[in-house]
């Protein structure tokens, strides 16, 4: 027989939702179910706390103690700069291939890159921001008028300080 389970033990879940709706309970139930949770009432939680992250996708930390969910969300650095450039809530399911072509300031990368240092790998902190930099290739925005892997040149080189 599996070991009894033990209430006051902290469980924690990962979770990819979008901001500000409810996370599709068929998703959530096999992974809260077994610990005696509501899928519905979880997602209906989810949405609560990602309301202002409306439209964007955000990973969601659930904190299960004594059959008690804590939502906490934790968004990818691509999101937070999606969310700098200030774009308008679009509907998922009517817009599709978004180009994000807008420009965001060094100084907001800074901030984005100084809320993600938790999460990164690299050892000091302009490596946050060339990593911080790298999203920002791939997402499509624009760092000062100018692209991203420039910015990243003057970085290395020592021509933009950190």
């Amino acid at each position: 027989m599996p070991p009894k389970f033990d209430p006051n033990e902290e469980k924690i879940i990962i979770v990819r939702a979008v901001g500000g709706e409810v996370a599709a309970t068929a998703t959530l139930a096999p992974k809260v179910g077994p610990l005696g949770l509501n899928a519905k009432k979880i997602g209906d939680d989810i949405m609560k706390a990602t309301k202002e992250w409306k439209g964007l996708k955000v990973t969601c930390k659930l904190v299960v103690k004594n059959r008690v969910a804590t939502v906490f969300v934790t968004p990818s650095v691509a999101t937070r700069l999606i969310r700098a450039l200030k774009e308008p809530p679009r509907d998922r399911k009517k817009v599709k291939n978004i180009k994000h072509n807008g420009n965001v300031a060094f100084s907001e990368v800074l901030k984005i890159a100084r809320e993600a240092k938790p999460k990164c790998m690299a050892k000091d902190f302009s490596g946050v921001v060339l990593e911080c930099l790298g999203t920002a290739v791939s997402v499509g925005c624009t760092i000062d008028g100018e692209p991203p892997a420039v910015i990243q040149a003057k970085s290395k080189s020592g021509a933009l300080k950190c």
